[in-house]
């Protein structure tokens, strides 16, 4: 045999040349304080932060300091926007969705400009990327002529909810048109809708058909927090079918009550996020805990009735676990009536609700039938829509 020495190429390239990566780019992301939903808005923006961190691009973010910094890593760069008072601003009262951009978006807006440009002038973000409240930051980015991408922590504004009150659907546009004016653009958009890059946590599987939308709407599917650890007691959970209540918003102790009656006689355990006391003498197949695991305990669930909060409809779905929707205020009516529409689950009064009424909604969801084949439709979409590695791609094409 020659003792010539032939080279054979890699299937998987040369080792000694390292392959081809996305240059570093400078991404800042804008998102609102805690009156407007918290955790809830900054999870996913920060899941889609955090991977492309992991790519080695770099990351920023304005918005209200105190509120922000137990939210994000570690280290996290954060510049100031807004202060104190407007973090206490939220809309109040039977038109919610339409004062949530006249009462809170625009006056966050004007407070939130100073400190976003001045981030913006700082960072010098080749994107920027905001929270579809945050109008400061499309508006500072327009005029320092930066791409920019909306950024839609719920899927609410692709629906509507104002369409059959046309008078106030025009009146949010004006609002949000004059804003623009105020601040020197008069080329004006709808800066609920950026026109470079629009990333929806949401599916057509749960926002219905979105085929007519623009190329440039990205439905990425929910990207859903890191579950914080809680004690649970496990042993108790016996094997029947599980239900679990609860809820972003505190149901009150109406509710709850109402709740631990309506599975009362049913053949199911439920596990009742509340208060100690708040239930009264709880029926036996009912457990009451102050906090609960809530993604590990969906893993055992088999149906769960929430206020319509898009976080818990959200996690709930991605497990396939149908729901009952109670919804408060602001937007959960819309969240719950997309639930009902793709067939995950069905609506009932929060406030009239009785526990016949609930105990049926229950049963009609607990049924191996069409409601849990509707969550498992949604479940695979959310599954296939690609998340925060998605996002983090459209991210990088823009930048």
């Amino acid at each position: 045999m020659s003792g010539r020495r032939v080279r054979v190429p890699s299937l998987l390239g040369d080792p000694g040349v390292a392959r081809a990566r996305t240059p570093s780019r400078r991404f800042l992301f804008a998102v609102p304080p805690p009156a407007r939903g918290g955790a809830g808005r900054v999870a996913p923006a920060a899941a889609v932060a955090a991977e492309l961190a992991r790519r080695g691009h770099k990351i920023a973010w304005t918005g209200h300091r105190p509120s922000l910094e137990p939210l994000l890593r570690s280290g996290a760069r954060i510049f100031s926007a807004g202060d104190d008072a407007t973090a206490r601003l939220r809309p109040e009262g039977p038109d919610a969705l339409r004062s949530l951009w006249e009462e809170f978006a625009v006056p966050l807006g004007h407070a939130m400009m100073p400190g976003v440009e001045t981030a913006i002038d700082r960072f010098r973000p080749d994107v920027v990327v905001s929270d579809q409240l945050v109008l400061a930051a499309p508006v500072a980015a327009r005029r320092r002529e930066i791409p920019w991408a909306t950024c839609a922590a719920t899927p609410v504004e692709f629906t509507r909810p104002l369409a059959d009150r046309p008078e106030d659907e025009e009146r949010v546009r004006e609002r949000i048109g004059g804003f623009q004016l105020d601040h020197g653009i008069d080329d004006l958009l709808d800066l609920r809708f950026s026109d470079h890059l629009v990333l929806v946590f949401a599916t057509g599987a749960l926002l219905g058909d979105v085929s007519f939308f623009p190329d440039h709407f990205a439905f990425v599917g929910p990207v859903l927090g890191r579950p914080a650890p809680c004690a649970f007691p496990w042993d108790r959970l016996d094997g029947r079918p599980a239900v679990l209540v609860t809820g972003d918003d505190s149901f009150g102790e109406r509710f709850l009550r109402v709740a631990a009656e309506a599975v009362r006689d049913l053949a199911v355990q439920a596990v009742l996020a509340a208060p100690p006391g708040a239930v009264g003498e709880a029926p036996p197949n009912v457990i009451v805990r102050e906090h609960v695991p809530r993604p590990k305990l969906l893993e055992r669930m088999s149906a769960v009735v929430c206020d319509g909060g898009y976080g818990t409809v959200c996690e709930s779905l991605s497990h396939a676990v149908p729901l009952v929707a109670a919804p408060i205020r602001d937007d959960q009516p819309v969240i719950a009536g997309l639930v009902e529409r793709a067939g995950a689950g069905i609506s009932v009064p929060f406030d009239q609700v009785r526990p016949d009424e609930l105990r049926d909604a229950l049963a009609a969801v607990l049924a191996d039938g069409p409601h849990r084949a509707a969550a498992g439709r949604v479940r695979e979409s959310f599954a296939e829509a690609g998340g925060a590695a998605e996002a983090a791609d459209r991210l990088e094409k823009l930048a």
